[in-house]
């Protein structure tokens, strides 16, 4: 299983790397994005406050996006069906996409978050390797999302039209506009069953408080729980098509 996953994780990286315009959005639109947030909030104590409630919200948005398109992608160019008559599972395949779709969902993140903190400035108490392992927990969840998402998509617009119904809501509930707390009782509820509210919170008091990430493990838990079920549903759901 492990052979065939990395297997399919290799011939993704390397379709990626071949198409030059890809790579670049990759690589320029998370420095662009987050100059713009930079130049947004001119008081550093704001800034402080907000950047770590950015940095989970757009590790989520650009993995899951990417993600999702490339593997519609792969479906649309019958890569997909070619898989499914070869011998492996289907949880293999859901896992060498994992794979594959991760090793660059962490570089958008590298950048976000080396970038924010070196070039923009900000101020945070927690050790940086901890940032950079939890945002890989976010980012494994967002990957596995938007492999699942795909699923159910059959062309890119129909992809798109997921984030203003899956993404969107989660900013808004997460607490990066608003607090939770003040929030309607039964928006509190529905924000507790929303990934993004836990990379919120795990990252703010990470970065904000100096915590461990010992001290967030209820997050770290229902991040990794989370990219763990939807990588089952993602290899539930993918159809054998022939």
């Amino acid at each position: 299983m492990a052979s065939n996953a990395i297997h399919i994780a290799g011939r993704v990286a390397n379709q990626i790397i071949h198409d030059r315009r890809t790579m670049a959005l990759i690589l320029i639109v998370p420095l662009v994005v987050m100059t713009l947030i930079g130049l947004s909030f001119p008081d550093e104590s704001v800034l402080d406050y907000i950047a770590p409630a950015m940095l989970a919200t757009l590790a989520l948005f650009f993995s899951f996006l990417l993600t999702g398109i490339s593997f519609l992608r792969e479906r649309s160019q019958g890569t997909m069906e070619r898989l499914m008559v070869a011998p492996v599972t289907r949880l293999d395949i859901v896992l060498g996409y994992l794979l594959g779709f991760f090793i660059f969902a962490l570089i958008q993140t590298l950048i976000i978050v080396l970038f924010t903190i070196y070039a923009l400035g900000i101020n945070f108490y927690g050790e940086l390797w901890q940032i950079l392992l939890f945002q890989v927990v976010v980012i494994t969840g967002a990957v596995t999302l938007g492999i699942f998402t795909s699923t159910f998509a059959h062309n890119e617009f129909q992809m798109v039209q997921f984030i203003p119904l899956i993404i969107v809501p989660q900013i808004f509930l997460c607490g990066v506009i608003w607090p939770v707390e003040q929030m309607p009782e039964y928006l509190q509820w529905l924000s507790v069953i929303l990934p993004l509210t836990y990379a919120v919170e795990g990252l703010r008091d990470i970065m904000l408080y100096g915590f461990s990430l010992a001290d967030v493990w209820v997050e770290l838990a229902v991040l990794l729980g989370f990219a763990i079920l939807t990588s089952i549903l993602a290899s539930l759901t993918l159809r054998k098509r022939v």
